[in-house]
């Protein structure tokens, strides 16, 4: 396997026409995409049943399955753990799938997001016994699962299951590597330890990496100008040897651009860079306020819908750029569009679904503070 081969397409953050609507995919840029994606020797798409609400998977349609030769490309799918109520709904969504992304098969099929308590729903509606049929019966050529939890309960499905998968995909970056809470390294090497691949999420964690503070930009220019922040991550996760994947979800033309040149022209990481990026991950975990990798999950599992992602992004952004006129945009959003902050009721359905595992009502709580501190009314505030 080459390093080329490595780069994979996330469908998860299209561009869209309509940044308010995730169903807005801008077809025609994503076909464009994908144009110079696939001239250039790359074809690994990767989306889910839930991405786009569904539109990820039509999108994809529209501009590979109907535009290129079926073994020109290969797609990535994923079950829908959080919907499963019945052992018939495997097959039930299987065939959604198949029907929206007009495909016979897939390349790649995973079991989505296993953490505590969708691995209870999972083995509850025999998901793996299901997708190793789907195997067998030549639907999905490898199968595996995404994971977002502790090194304990990783160990515990690969001892259970590990013998027919093939792959497990994991958030992996070089700020998690070792997090404690995240425990990407540990993961990482239980992956090898069952002789599994391992396929990356996340390597800029949700666009964490690639938006630090000032200081932190100036250090990477200074350590090399001519490399993108996301170039480093990027490398960091490829040059890890049993990783046979990095999946990069690109909703701009300058980001692929930038990633097909990382890929090109690949370089592994040397040791003084890996020091380097060591500094930086210290210096970022420092300064982010909230390490909100913006997934959504919690979301769906808040019972008043508080957008979650949306008010840790806004605070961490007042954290590194206190000058900005993000008081203003948290206000209006209170005011006009979203469900406040501090309707949370400290329920903690979220904490279970928090793929970096934050304590959500406390943070939502010092998120509340914060901009009521920091609040100065400005013209027609209430």
């Amino acid at each position: 396997m080459t390093y080329k081969s490595k780069f994979g397409f996330g469908c998860m953050r299209l561009p869209l026409t309509d940044e308010k609507d995730p169903t807005s995919v801008d077809q025609e840029l994503f076909n464009q995409m994908v144009d110079i994606y696939m001239e250039k020797g790359f074809n690994y798409f990767d989306t889910s049943y839930a991405y786009h609400n569904g539109i990820s998977e039509v999108a994809i349609r529209k501009a590979v399955v109907e535009r290129y030769p079926r073994e020109s490309y290969q797609i990535c799918d994923k079950m829908p753990t959080w919907a499963l109520s019945d052992e018939k709904d495997n097959e039930k969504f299987v065939n959604e799938m198949l029907e929206r992304l007009n495909i016979d098969y897939f390349d790649v099929f995973f079991i989505h997001n296993i953490n505590t308590p969708w691995l209870k729903l999972a083995e509850a509606h025999n998901a793996f016994e299901y997708v190793k049929k789907m195997k067998e019966d030549g639907i999905a050529k490898k199968i595996g699962f995404s994971f977002h939890d502790h090194a304990s309960l990783l160990e515990e499905v690969l001892d259970k299951y590990g013998d027919f998968l093939d792959i497990v995909q994991l958030e992996l970056n070089y700020l998690d590597w070792e997090d404690p809470a995240i425990e990407a390294h540990k993961c990482y090497d239980l992956c090898v330890k069952h002789g599994l691949d391992v396929y990356v999420m996340e390597p800029l964690k949700g666009g964490v990496i690639v938006n630090p503070n000032d200081e932190i930009k100036n250090d990477f220019k200074q350590f090399n100008p001519d490399k993108s922040i996301a170039s480093f991550a990027i490398r960091f996760c490829a040059s890890l040897e049993h990783v046979k994947m990095v999946l990069s979800g690109m909703s701009k033309m300058e980001d692929l651009l930038d990633n097909c040149d990382t890929f090109e022209n690949f370089e592994p990481l040397t040791s003084e860079e890996n020091e380097f990026l060591e500094k930086m991950a210290d210096k970022l975990n420092s300064s982010v306020a909230v390490p909100c990798s913006e997934c959504g999950y919690c979301v769906d599992a808040c019972p008043e819908m508080i957008p979650i992602p949306e008010y840790f992004s806004m605070y961490n952004l007042s954290k590194n750029r206190p000058e900005s006129n993000i008081y203003r945009l948290y206000f209006d959003k209170l005011a006009d569009e979203k469900v406040p902050a501090d309707d949370c009721t400290f329920c903690g359905t979220c904490l279970d679904y928090c793929t970096q595992h934050i304590d959500i009502p406390e943070e939502l709580e010092k998120v509340c503070e914060h901009f009521e501190e920091g609040f100065t009314p400005y013209a027609g505030s209430p």
